[in-house]
């Protein structure tokens, strides 16, 4: 076991240095797991390319610094990076709005495509986002202030805790909790008037 963690050290100290022969060397053992994760999960081919491009590159940011300690194998981590990526991917595409395709002929080449937003469904979104808003107007302080920095800003229980004086992550999580069944109770309420 010890060996391996050597190894594992080796790999990253080695991917630090610029050596490119880590970088085969991780591609090699690793690229095939998250590829075929990926595909299993709604992905291509040119997705799982491009996410394990970037789950390398953070992995490269990391090695280079000299305070991160990789507490699991390098391939453990690089997948943990690829499915955080994949599901903010994800995430992502279903608030982007919605685009129908249509064909049509163009008068000039006789070919192309039309991409027309779902107008319906992007004005309920609108109206859905504006009551939302309304309600987190309404909530009042900390709860407005808390869940933006959890949903809007990205911040973690831990960096919460501290921004707010919660004496540890749990007590911040439960505040969290209850703002959001506040927010929910009133964004309910705005719905149905």
């Amino acid at each position: 076991m010890q060996s391996q963690t050597n190894n594992e050290q080796q790999l990253l100290a080695a991917l630090a240095a610029g050596e490119r022969t880590a970088t085969r060397n991780i591609y090699q053992q690793y690229y095939h797991i998250i590829n075929g994760w990926l595909i299993k999960n709604g992905g291509t081919s040119v997705d799982s390319a491009d996410l394990f491009q970037e789950a390398m590159v953070v992995l490269f940011g990391k090695a280079q610094d000299e305070e991160f300690r990789l507490t699991c194998s390098v391939g453990t981590y690089l997948f943990a990076v690829s499915k955080n990526l994949w599901y903010k991917k994800l995430q992502k595409q279903s608030r982007d709005p919605v685009f129908l395709k249509e064909n049509i002929e163009n008068e000039e080449d006789g070919t192309g495509i039309v991409y027309e937003d779902d107008i319906n469904v992007h004005h309920e979104r609108e109206a859905h986002y504006e009551q939302l808003n309304g309600a987190l107007d309404q909530i009042g302080e900390p709860c407005r202030s808390l869940l933006k920095a959890f949903y809007h800003q990205d911040k973690n229980m831990q960096e919460i805790a501290a921004d707010f004086g919660y004496t540890n992550p749990d007590n911040a999580k439960n505040q969290k909790y209850k703002c959001l069944a506040r927010l929910r109770k009133l964004f309910y309420t705005m719905q149905a008037k």
